[in-house]
């Protein structure tokens, strides 16, 4: 069991990285973190299992009349990852997990961000967890009240892709390969929509 929690804390971080990259913000937008969070929903035998990392961050650039020259970089601290369980959540830091003495970030930094309808955008670019980085399209959602505008989306990453979860933990029928990645970022200074 504590195995399993291991894994789906694993994938979750996974896609929490992954989202995360996808929320933008300028040199003078910023992310406010108190309204923000990066989530993971794995499966153990079928199981959801959700878990969160505590600690990240992002540098955004974004305006929405010009999508071409808009950035969006993203790090999440491997080590802070939790399935809300002690004895689990020891286990995700180590070398067949997160391996965070050697890989403490994981990071996603963008390519493009297409607008694909009203308030709805998908940024591209390379997520890199564990050493490992693939390209994504992350599908992310923008809604403004007041100063504060929040980007929110979720997507699915494949947590062997990024060696989480190896050796005996690689096998799929105790915890599937694909992680759900979901995100909220809230962001001030973003112009309007």
């Amino acid at each position: 069991m504590t195995g399993f929690t291991f894994s789906r804390r694993i994938a979750l971080a996974l896609a929490g990285t992954a989202c995360l990259a996808a929320g933008p913000a300028l040199a003078q937008q910023k992310l406010i973190a108190e309204g923000s969070e990066i989530a993971f929903v794995s499966r153990q035998m079928g199981v959801p299992v959700e878990g969160k990392f505590k600690k990240f961050d992002a540098q955004v650039a974004f305006d929405p009349a010009k999508l071409a020259t808009s950035k969006v970089a993203f790090t999440v601290d491997t080590g802070s990852a939790t399935l809300g369980v002690r004895e689990t959540d020891a286990e995700l830091p180590k070398a067949v997990w997160f391996n965070v003495p050697k890989f403490p970030q994981a990071s996603f930094a963008s390519s493009a961000i297409k607008a694909v309808g009203a308030g709805k955008y998908e940024v591209a670019g390379k997520l890199s967890i564990k050493g490992a980085s693939q390209d994504v399209v992350v599908p992310v959602t923008l809604t403004q009240s007041g100063a504060t505008t929040t980007a929110a989306g979720s997507f699915v990453i494949k947590r062997l892709a990024f060696k989480i979860g190896e050796n005996e933990w690689a096998d799929t029928s105790m915890v599937a390969d694909e992680v759900q990645v979901k995100f909220k970022l809230a962001l001030a200074g973003v112009p309007k929509l």
